[in-house]
């Protein structure tokens, strides 16, 4: 079993900045990609940004330049830094991790519960 544990939403004024934390512990042998989704009121979840174990990086064109994804192999974390926050950042954030359970095993992917963003004047 493994859990995803996210922190740090909240609010926060156009322009702001928001740092979201989250942490993955359990039955785990190796994470490949760990990354952030989000899902608005209304929209389907997407894709924001994602980093594989190796740090190489992929981002969701509408927070390029704005956000940044970094990871701590050694802590199973991953993060992202908002700058530059638009109020069409606002919603539930969501991270995943990519796992194995065994040298040998296939990838599974765990999500967490959701942090909520929320951005307003």
């Amino acid at each position: 079993q493994v859990q995803v544990v996210e922190s740090g939403g909240g609010s926060a004024q156009p322009g702001g900045s928001l740092r979201l934390s989250c942490a993955a512990s359990g039955s785990i042998f190796s994470i490949n990609v760990m990354g952030w989704y989000r899902q608005a009121p209304g929209k389907q979840r997407e894709l924001v940004a994602t980093i594989t174990n190796g740090g190489s990086t992929n981002y969701a064109d509408s927070v390029k330049g704005r956000f940044t994804v970094s990871r701590d192999n050694a802590k199973n974390t991953v993060y992202l830094q908002m700058n530059s926050l638009r109020f069409e950042d606002t919603a539930v954030y969501y991270c995943h991790a990519d796992v194995r359970h065994g040298p040998v095993d296939v990838l599974r992917r765990y999500w967490g519960q959701g942090t909520q963003v929320t951005v307003s004047a």
